[in-house]
């Protein structure tokens, strides 16, 4: 028991020292964020903005552990404690210089992402490097998570003696994770893909399976479709690879939109042509490229007249459509509703017997 207290006597004034270390690293981290926050706010880039952001809480760890890591040779605890604090230490280090490389990834996204906005009209390059970014840094975590796991794992000395008995059996075990682990593997690499061809990107107009909407977010597997009506479409990534799909945005945002009108053959098309014009100077949602009234068939109790029209992009496209069929429609019930859609008949009188000739 007095050999036990002793032992804990002769600790008290190592952990003293330790624990005067990381007072003097939180106090360091503490100094040194406020004076770069206060530069940071005195200049125009936002990339000091952004390293101050994102970088505060890894160095909250790291620091710390770097006084803690040049205090520890000075002082005398026994073998074994110092072999404990020092594998805790290096722990610590690996994980607090993962953290950091992951934030800083963080920082390079947000400074890139800054200069490409795409809440403006002409978008479909900042589109492009916002899908971009966001794939490849979900693949640099992934790689940093990876290497910083093997680097715990080889702290310990006894993964270390194992490491030549795995590597005497990597072949076979790389056969059966490659074919356990397939569809896996060309998932990611499906997203790879995605990132670099980008048959889709961010915000992006699509219908996929039968549903209209727009590319919310694309991980590694799968792909987010926030639908018309709010709903979220879940779908594997590799379905844009094997299936066919439209993107309405592809190139650009501008769209053709369609009316089709049925009605007598008595009606009037050009009139119905220049009120199409009229309507669409009104709407405020024409951008003034297309405008056309066809006749596009002649059935056999109407005609079928199609209104095209174009528009800055879907949404504004759809309302465009339902503005014009219902002016259209008002209009021609106005002025003409003998032209509505009718169904002609032949009415044959019955030959009249003939009547007896009176007396």
């Amino acid at each position: 028991m007095k050999e036990l207290i002793d032992g804990l006597e002769g600790l008290v004034w190592p952990a003293g020292i330790l624990g005067i270390a990381i007072i003097l690293g939180l106090i360091g981290h503490f100094l040194l964020f406020k004076t770069a926050q206060r530069l940071s706010r005195g200049t125009e880039t936002v990339l000091d903005d952004l390293l101050v952001k994102h970088c505060r809480g890894p160095s909250r760890l790291m620091l710390p552990l770097v006084t803690f890591y040049f205090v520890l040779p000075i002082i005398e605890v026994p073998p074994r404690v110092l072999a404990f604090l020092t594998q805790g230490l290096s722990l610590l280090l690996i994980v607090s210089v993962a953290w950091l490389l992951i934030r800083l990834t963080s920082v390079l996204e947000d400074f890139i992402l800054n200069e490409y906005r795409v809440d403006v009209k002409d978008n479909l390059r900042a589109r492009r490097i916002h899908t971009q970014i966001q794939i490849l840094r979900r693949v640099v975590i992934v790689v940093i998570g990876v290497l910083a796991l093997g680097a715990i794992l080889m702290t310990f000395a006894k993964v270390r003696q194992l490491g030549t008995g795995i590597l005497a059996s990597a072949g076979v075990v790389g056969i059966i994770v490659g074919f356990a682990a397939q569809r896996s593997i060309a998932t990611l690499i499906a997203g790879l893909q995605i990132a670099i061809t980008q048959p889709i990107r961010l915000d992006d107009v699509v219908i996929v399976e039968n549903e209209w909407g727009r590319i919310e977010e694309i991980t590694l597997t799968y792909v987010v479709v926030r639908i018309w009506d709010m709903r979220r479409l879940i779908v594997p990534i590799t379905l844009f690879l094997e299936q066919p799909f439209q993107n309405w945005t592809r190139v650009s945002a501008e769209i053709l939109g369609t009316v089709f009108l049925y009605v007598d053959y008595t009606i009037p098309t050009e009139a119905i042509r220049d009120e199409l014009h009229r309507i669409l100077k009104e709407s405020g949602l024409w951008d003034g490229r297309v405008a056309v009234l066809q006749v596009t068939d002649a059935k056999e109790h109407t005609l079928e007249l199609r209104a095209l029209m174009s528009a800055p992009d879907s949404s504004n496209a759809w309302e465009l459509r339902c503005y014009v069929r219902e002016k259209l429609v008002a209009f021609i019930q106005k002025n003409y509703p003998d032209s509505l859609p009718k169904l002609r008949t032949d009415v044959v009188r019955p030959w009249r017997e003939a009547t007896p000739t009176q007396a």
